[in-house]
């Protein structure tokens, strides 16, 4: 087991008030984009006469869409030794995608929003995990991680929250709702913009060049080694568009189904911090292991047939897994990852997630579709023993926390 510094502590609880700043920032875009997200689903089914293989295909683009970005802002923030200017310009597409939602007339116009507003995400995102990779000394990463992924998860459960306070005040209007969405993104760009301090980086040692095929053996077994298993624990937990469409399956009522997003969300954002700061005491492969467990035992909750109590118990354990994992999963990269090439690794990992969350939505929509919800968790499951499987191999050169 890795042995820890022992001012480790006193270092997590002394995180820079960037890394406070980031998590804002997350949090106020999260609030938005989850006020969106969490009734887009039904949005597309009851207004727009979507079915659930267009909903998948939909989420599946968006996403993989931001992560395949993410290799790319990631490598010019290396190259550029500068991360904030990608990080505002990513939140700010983020932003101007919002009004989209509400004018939007087809489903056409709705994917093209989500591409506008993941691509401001991919542009910001591996800026963004870099920034807090240089931020923090090595033995708080995990506790760094884990506090901004759950200041993000606050927003993204008042996201929802607040969508279904206004579904129920304002007669399930979607596109009033989507309208209210563009403030916080606001928000959160300026925020960015006037409260964060980027770290100066060291002016010793060449600038990284392009990114070339040559340069990626400097990334290490240990480094593809977590972007295998990242990528299997990405098939495992497809679009999360499922869970609202699984609570309305299960009779919930329209007006509170984003409800189901709060309470997944709330428990996330309770678990991610501990957790976070946990990584940093104990082998974080087995918490990881642990993570996989949970989100298998999600889909086969997810899986049965039942209403509320089914669906609740599903989302909070997939919220668990949520917590244990995501954070854990950007420490691992950078441990991994030379400092020099930080950019370039999240966003190469995230690259490979991409590819893996397009294919496990698209899979999930078709599922749904052609053999019932039960069948899309089943999947799930079984690609959460494959990630399991992973983590039983450990290559020699596995990450070390440096």
């Amino acid at each position: 087991m890795p042995t820890v510094p022992p001012d480790s502590s006193a270092a997590s609880r002394r995180l820079p008030v960037g890394v406070w700043v980031l998590g804002g920032v997350s949090l106020l875009m999260d609030v938005s984009s989850e006020m969106i997200h969490g009734l887009l689903p039904l949005f597309l089914v009851t207004t727009l006469g979507a079915g659930a293989l267009a909903v998948g295909l939909i989420e599946g683009l968006a996403e993989s869409t931001a992560l395949v970005v993410k290799v790319f802002s990631g490598a010019l923030s290396d190259h550029l030794g500068r991360r904030k200017g990608l990080a505002v310009a990513g939140y700010a597409l983020g932003a101007v995608s919002k009004p989209l939602f509400a004018l939007a007339p087809t489903a056409g116009l709705v994917l093209a929003a989500r591409l506008l507003d993941r691509v401001g995400k991919g542009v910001r995102g591996a800026p963004r995990d870099a920034l807090i990779a240089d931020l923090v000394p090595a033995e708080a990463r995990g506790a760094a991680f884990g506090l901004r992924q759950s200041l993000d998860t606050v927003g993204a459960f008042l996201g929802p929250l607040l969508g279904t306070a206004l579904m129920l005040a304002w007669a399930d209007d979607f596109r009033s709702i989507f309208w209210v969405a563009v403030l916080p993104a606001a928000a959160s760009v300026a925020l960015l913009q006037l409260g964060l301090r980027e770290p100066a980086r060291p002016a010793a040692g060449p600038r990284p060049g392009r990114l070339r095929l040559e340069r990626l053996a400097g990334l290490g077994a240990g480094y593809w080694w977590v972007v295998a298993v990242g990528a299997a624990s990405t098939l495992a937990r497809f679009s999360e568009a499922f869970l609202v469409l699984r609570a309305r399956q299960g009779g919930v009522p329209l007006a509170l189904v984003p409800l189901v997003m709060v309470a997944m969300n709330a428990v996330y954002s309770l678990a991610a911090y501990p957790f976070g700061r946990l990584s940093d005491r104990v082998d974080r492969t087995r918490l990881l292991f642990a993570g996989l467990l949970v989100l298998a035992a999600a889909d086969l909750v997810l899986a049965l047939d039942g209403g509320w109590g089914v669906v609740l118990a599903g989302v909070a354990l997939w919220g668990v897994h949520m917590g244990m994992t995501q954070g854990l999963l950007a420490a691992l990269v950078a441990d991994a990852a030379p400092a020099g090439l930080r950019g370039t690794a999240f966003g190469l990992f995230n690259l490979v997630c991409g590819i893996a969350v397009l294919a496990a939505s698209a899979l999930a929509g078709l599922l749904w579709d052609r053999a019932g919800p039960s069948s899309t968790f089943h999947a799930g499951a079984i690609f959460c023993g494959i990630a399991l499987l992973g983590l039983a191999w450990r290559p020699v050169g596995r990450p070390a926390r440096t």
